[in-house]
């Protein structure tokens, strides 16, 4: 992990977590442990699509990394403030 992002307002890791680690990645960004984008039309993580025995789909995010890269923090803020 980079430095710059270590103790960051921006950047939290919580290895204590009893469901860490809860993507496979060497780093994650617990701060959007819950992804706020989920509901998002215009998410820029990788998801897919699944559809439940009641025909109901849902989205499944398990394999996406996208918000929880230190990078990312910026680009995941202005998504959620946009209108």
């Amino acid at each position: 992990m980079e430095e710059k992002y270590k103790n960051n307002f921006k950047y939290f890791e919580n290895r204590d977590c009893k469901y860490y680690p809860c993507h496979k990645a060497e780093h994650i960004n617990c701060l959007f442990c819950y992804c706020p984008l989920y509901l998002k039309d215009d998410c820029p993580g990788t998801y897919t699509w699944i559809t439940k025995k009641n025909g109901t789909k849902i989205k499944s995010c398990m394999d996406c990394l996208w918000p929880h890269q230190a990078e990312n923090y910026e680009k995941t803020m202005k998504l959620l403030t946009k209108p």
